[in-house]
């Protein structure tokens, strides 16, 4: 059923082929892949469809859900065979609980040129069990599936576009690329992230493989994210008989709520949220324990360390007497912020697009991804340069069988653009954020 999927790609090569050799951009002055190779790129993607809609249905098909290590590292041994299969040699990060993390090294045609690095993740939000109530099908042009946009559909664009360089220009025209199969991001990344740090530093520029949105935009900044915990400790007493005794551990966790939230408005584009709060036992006893948990959300790294150091202050503010709060930060993600060079792979991206027949544009976004890793290391960073999709972690997730050969073809002539580009080069040696 698979195979029988309609193909329409060869519109877009029409459409190509009416377009004037002169790039959109006018800071890129020479286009870097010439038609044919374009046209060539575009053919051996929209022949290689029917195989990746085969293995989108099978990636699907598992139930790998963050902490399901046994289905994450089914999809990592399948990457694994396919990175070996594209040439490259493959090397395994193993973990006791989670999935292990599974990264390829692909050496390229051109001992001068950059580094690239590729990620996309295995894992999913999903539970054991998912898969099998809904499985991969695909109705009106878009599949449906646990995963199928968040993202399998972006796994296999970055291994499909290898493929496509390897087929239509005979190989990789960069130094290296390493691509990182990350099989915890959906749990921000705990095991893999220092793997991933380890590979940016070496890297030119980085592209992230999450879907593109549902407009079609991809991402060139995300917000920076803390997740913490306070634990407020109090003294238990019976409230009706001796309530002086206790120290309630309530009292002084609604105070923290109300500071932490007035913090909200105080920079351009921070949000705070308490969105959980636990604690006491009974109506009849003073709380000895109060927990909150709040999600804070920041544009620039200047202002996430200014709203993490106002909420320690807020939470060393004890108002009720010998009460003692922790804070605990369980995740943190630094901003995406958009580089000067991350506008350079901007640029390539949207000049591609429109050599292939569609507009493209970069969007900021809220959600974080091993995008704000690599970006906060000062690489140069661009995200969302899956297929279209939509309705992640939802029941209705959903991915434009349409736009895969599209963002195929332009993830693999980006790949092939910024490996030849010289002021990518000159990038090398001389700090990734200048």
């Amino acid at each position: 059923m698979v195979r029988t999927v309609a193909r329409g790609y060869a519109r877009v090569l029409a459409v190509v082929d009416t377009i004037d050799s002169e790039p959109m951009q006018p800071t890129l002055t020479t286009p870097l892949l010439t038609h044919t190779e374009l046209d060539a790129l575009g053919a051996s993607a929209d022949a290689v469809l029917p195989a990746f809609l085969e293995d989108l249905a099978r990636l699907v098909n598992v139930d790998c859900g963050s902490y399901t290590k046994t289905g994450v590292d089914t999809i990592g041994r399948w990457v694994a065979e396919e990175f070996q299969n594209l040439g490259g040699s493959v090397a395994v990060e193993p973990h006791p609980t989670l999935g292990d993390t599974v990264v390829g090294e692909f050496g390229g045609a051109d001992p001068d040129g950059p580094t690239l690095l590729l990620i996309g993740h295995m894992d999913t939000v999903f539970d054991e069990g998912t898969a099998a109530q809904r499985p991969f099908r695909i109705d009106g042009g878009l599949a449906y599936g646990p995963g199928v946009t968040d993202m399998k559909g972006g796994l296999l664009t970055g291994l499909y576009a290898l493929r496509v360089l390897r087929d239509a220009l005979g190989g990789i025209p960069a130094r290296r690329i390493v691509y990182v199969a990350n099989p915890d991001e959906e749990i921000g990344s705990p095991t893999s992230s220092p793997i991933i740090s380890r590979f940016a530093r070496d890297a030119d520029a980085c592209l992230v493989l999450e879907c593109a949105r549902a407009n079609g935009d991809i991402v060139s900044s995300r917000k920076g994210i803390l997740d913490a915990r306070v634990t407020i400790h109090g003294r238990a007493a019976h409230a009706g008989v001796e309530p002086e005794k206790g120290r309630n551990a309530i009292e002084e966790a609604a105070r923290i709520v109300r500071d932490v939230h007035a913090l909200n408005g105080r920079w351009p584009g921070v949000t705070l949220n308490v969105g959980v709060i636990r604690g006491g036992t009974r109506p009849n006893v003073v709380a000895e324990q109060c927990m909150l948990e709040l999600d804070v959300r920041a544009v620039t790294a200047e202002s996430q360390d200014a709203v993490t150091a106002e909420i320690r202050r807020i939470v060393e503010a004890t108002v009720v007497p010998d009460v003692t709060v922790e804070l605990e930060t369980m995740a943190t993600w630094r901003p995406m912020e958009k580089l000067e060079r991350s506008g350079r792979l901007v640029e390539h991206a949207v000049e591609l697009a429109g050599r292939l027949g569609f507009g493209l544009k970069d969007a900021a976004t809220g959600g974080a991804s091993d995008a704000n890793t690599t970006s906060g290391l000062g690489v140069p960073t661009i995200d969302g340069l899956g297929p279209i999709g939509g309705n992640d972690h939802a029941p209705g997730e959903y991915l434009e069988v349409g736009s895969i050969v599209p963002r195929t073809t332009l993830l693999a002539a980006l790949i092939a653009t910024i490996g030849r580009d010289p002021d990518v080069r000159r990038w090398r040696g001389r700090g990734s954020t200048a």
